[in-house]
This record gives structure tokens, sequence and C-alpha cells, in this order.
């Protein structure tokens, strides 16, 4: 266990941070599967519509540190393409 002041604050602060990006990474998932989940239904609309909420919750989980960049991209151009190869 922490000794110091400083040793204990810094592991109040990580734990307050850890749940933080705890919430954050759920909440990015939940908008990521809204749009997975339209695609399988097949409602090209609802998948369009779920991309472009969700595309500005990826960005803002990359700035903020929570995921690479490069991941941020690489969802985004794996939904887009799945949802341009549908009919």
């Amino acid at each position: 266990m922490a000794n110091s002041a400083q040793a204990r604050k810094r592991a109040r602060q990580a734990e307050n941070r850890r749940q933080l990006s705890a919430s954050q990474r759920s909440t990015l998932r939940t908008f990521v599967k809204k749009v997975i989940k339209a695609i399988r239904s097949g409602d090209k609309e609802a998948a369009v519509e779920a991309f472009k909420t969700a595309t500005p919750q990826i960005d803002r989980a990359a700035n903020r540190g929570l995921i690479h960049a490069n991941k941020a991209a690489r969802h985004k151009s794996r939904l887009n393409a799945h949802i341009k190869a549908m009919g």
C-alpha cells in the first residue's frame, strides 16, 4: 500500500482516471455496436445514421488518448467499408 501522501494521492488519481476511462471506453463500444447492429440488420439508412453519430465519438476517444489514432481510423474505415458494401 502507498505510504507517502504523494503516493496515496497518485493512487487516488489513478483509480479515478481508470474509472473515467472505463466509462468512456464502454460508451465508445456502445456506439460502434450500434453501427454493427444496423449493418447486420441490413438497414443502410440506419447504418449511415449510426455511423454519423459514432464517428465523432471515435475521434474524441482518440483525441483523449483512450484509443490510438490508428485504431480510430481502422474502426471508421472498416465500418464505412461495410456500409458501402451494403446494397
